[in-house]
């Protein structure tokens, strides 16, 4: 049998604690232990509880979302945190990550997207939606003070073809696969497939890894 994923669910709107509960609690897997409506309420219940995951708005009474994650370890230190919110700006995204959460997601986010990311973080990993990593990966460039110089892009640098460097640059200039097949002139699906193998090449699997990766070799 597998074990289900305890979930502590924070939120100072209670429609919305019931209709993100009644949407997890579809998955076999997942299980709703608690609910709080503010960030001290979220961390005394997590303290008692020990869930494996803290799902917690930004905006809320007594405590903020952000700042509860700040202090989760010390409270339950094995309780990983996604932080659900409204707002898609760069503030609340950067404080959220230098909080220590470990996902951020739009409240919009569709059901296979929020499972997806709640097994990723479960097991371990980081999720960041589309919208979000393109954030996070401009701020990480823009914050690049001592980036090696940058190798010829006409170079099979790396094991990279030019064609891959190309789209590289492209991707960590925050486009999309659909704006660069438009600027290339090639189809979405020739673009994924470039995308595809550079990532393989690199061995990264998603775009904060690939930024990383990225200013390790020089090319950012």
């Amino acid at each position: 049998m597998v074990k289900s994923i305890k979930i502590l669910l924070a939120d100072d709107h209670l429609l919305v604690r019931n209709g993100i509960k009644s949407l997890l609690e579809e998955e076999d897997s997942l299980k709703v232990i608690g609910e709080a409506a503010n960030g001290q309420e979220a961390l005394d219940l997590a303290k008692e509880l020990k869930p494996d995951l803290l799902i917690i708005d930004v905006r809320m009474p007594i405590m903020d979302g952000i700042e509860a994650v700040g202090h989760l370890y010390k409270y339950a230190p094995d309780t990983k945190a996604i932080v659900l919110s409204m707002h898609d700006s760069e503030e609340y995204i950067l404080k959220s990550i230098k909080a220590g959460a470990s996902g951020y997601l739009l409240k919009d986010t569709g059901k296979p997207e929020f499972i997806k990311a709640i097994n990723t973080i479960s097991k371990g990993g980081k999720y960041f939606s589309g919208d979000i990593s393109n954030v996070i990966v401009s701020n990480f460039l823009q914050n690049s003070s001592s980036a090696p110089k940058k190798p010829d892009a006409h170079s099979n640098s790396h094991g990279l073809t030019k064609k891959e460097v190309e789209i590289l640059q492209l991707i960590l200039s925050g486009r999309t696969n659909t704006e660069i097949s438009d600027s290339l002139g090639k189809s979405k699906r020739t673009i994924e497939t470039h995308r595809f193998n550079l990532m393989k090449k690199l061995n990264v699997k998603n775009l904060i890894e690939l930024s990383s990766k990225a200013k390790e070799l020089g090319f950012s």
